[in-house]
């Protein structure tokens, strides 16, 4: 009761100032939406939007493009690190605490938009989320100060993290269960593309204008969505007055699902492992553009590398589960994930590291993390028959949260060195092995098995 009373109060403190505010704008959305549709939408308009609704093939590109909105908005400015840099008198390091605030701000978006998108339709908040993230991308143009933009970037994730959490409810809105697993495939393959394809376009946009063309993009790309959810893309569930926004029901249902060992083990486990990709994408601006002097053009092109092995270790596990348990390529992975960042750390430290040999070491340590993410997602959801939703809300929050924490110690330092990064990696995925081996003392071998489908989509 006491935990939950500090919870409720925590939450009336820091949490429900941002829940007022969004539904604030929603309320707004709906009045002017519904004034829109009465008086300005011709019936023509109207006709076409009813026709495209039945089309299952435009509702699934709309969920991509969705999806992609704020994965996209994490990478496609770090090529214009060390501009924005140079132009605040700072250091690279402390703009990287931007993406920091960006992780922080996913992470409590988990949680709130689940229960908005429940209450007010999924449109609406939509709407609302778009808009800011809208306005707080138009206002990193105009900071001036690493504070101003580390502030814009939380606001910006917490309004453009709508965009993904709704793309996944509506999977189920608009299909039936025998065609969800192929759209959550095609959702989860766009978002792997991002990092391929944001660095890469952002440091051509960087080199071309300078940041703040990336930022005037990020909204322009925004309000594109923006006017193609309004224009073709029908409601899904409609809304319902009867689920609660108030903090003590949610937080006891949160901490049930904490109190479950197995749940506790991979997802605190996993979310650890998973922080080393965090800690890299915070780190590798400093390490690749500062240190090794690439250009951003080359930066992105290393970056779109990395992630190959990231996104190509993850469908090879697809492969793997057939002939071995999700519990044993987890455990495997992640020794690997300790081993390897030991040898990382050691040869950095004795100053050994060259640009080959450093994008040889992270392709290793990254494709540990896309064989440990999927496998400790499943491994966490399986003991759950009821309340998925609320625990894969947990999960998502969980492993946004912690990695965007552990990400921090990458700007912290001030250092144009990579052994931060490193150490940092090794700290994260060492606890995370920590973690692991004593729950399954816990567990005793009890473990129950996993459905990998349910982890791809929780990720």
């Amino acid at each position: 009761m006491q935990k939950i009373n500090r919870i409720e109060l925590i939450s009336n403190k820091y949490i429900k100032p941002y829940v007022f505010v969004i539904t604030f704008v929603i309320r707004i959305v709906n009045y002017t939406c519904s004034r829109l549709v009465a008086h300005i939408v011709p019936v023509y308009l109207t006709y076409t939007m009813i026709r495209h609704t039945q089309n299952k093939n435009l509702i699934t590109l709309i969920l991509g493009m969705l999806a992609t909105v704020s994965p996209f908005a994490i990478d496609f400015y770090l090529p214009a690190f060390a501009q924005i840099a140079d132009d605040f008198g700072t250091s690279t390091a402390r703009i990287s605490l931007s993406v920091s605030s960006y992780f922080i701000g996913m992470a409590l978006g988990q949680l709130l938009y689940g229960p908005l998108l429940d209450r007010f339709g999924r449109k609406r908040p939509l709407y609302a989320g778009l808009i800011i993230f809208i306005i707080a991308s138009i206002g990193c143009t105009f900071s001036h100060r690493v504070e101003l933009l580390i502030t814009l970037r939380f606001i910006q994730a917490l309004g453009g993290s709508v965009a993904g959490v709704a793309a996944m409810a509506m999977v189920k809105d608009f299909f039936p269960p025998a065609q969800g697993p192929r759209v959550f495939a095609m959702l989860i393959l766009t978002i792997g593309l991002s990092p391929l394809l944001a660095p890469t376009i952002g440091g051509f946009v960087a080199t071309a204008f300078n940041w703040k063309a990336v930022f005037i993009l990020l909204s322009l790309i925004a309000l594109f969505a923006l006017i193609i959810v309004f224009l073709f893309l029908p409601e899904g569930q409609e809304p319902d007055n009867t689920v609660t926004l108030q903090v003590k029901p949610m937080a006891k249902t949160y901490l049930s699902i904490l109190s479950e060992t197995q749940f506790f083990t991979y997802t605190i486990s996993g979310s650890f492992s998973f922080a080393t990709l965090f800690i890299y994408v915070a780190g590798s601006p400093i390490v690749f553009i500062e240190l090794f002097h690439v250009s951003p053009q080359m930066y992105g092109a290393i970056f779109a590398f990395l992630s190959v092995g990231f996104i190509g270790a993850s469908q090879l596990n697809i492969f793997l589960v057939k002939k071995f348990t999700s519990n044993e390529i987890f455990r495997f992975s992640l020794i690997v994930q300790v081993l390897a960042g030991f040898i990382f750390l050691a040869v950095a430290w004795y100053g050994l590291m060259n640009l080959y040999s450093t994008i040889l070491m992270l392709f290793i340590f990254l494709s540990c993390v896309g064989l440990i993410n999927p496998n400790a997602s499943a491994l966490a959801l399986a003991p759950f028959t009821k309340n998925i939703g609320s625990a894969a809300a947990m999960l998502g929050c969980s492993q946004i949260g912690i990695a965007a924490l552990a990400s921090i110690a990458v700007g912290m330092f001030e250092s144009v060195s990579m052994l931060p990064m490193i150490a940092s990696m090794v700290a994260t995925a060492s606890f995370a092995l920590f973690l692991l081996l004593r729950g399954e003392k816990k567990m005793a071998g009890k473990i129950v098995a996993a459905d990998i489908n349910k982890g791809t989509v929780a990720h």
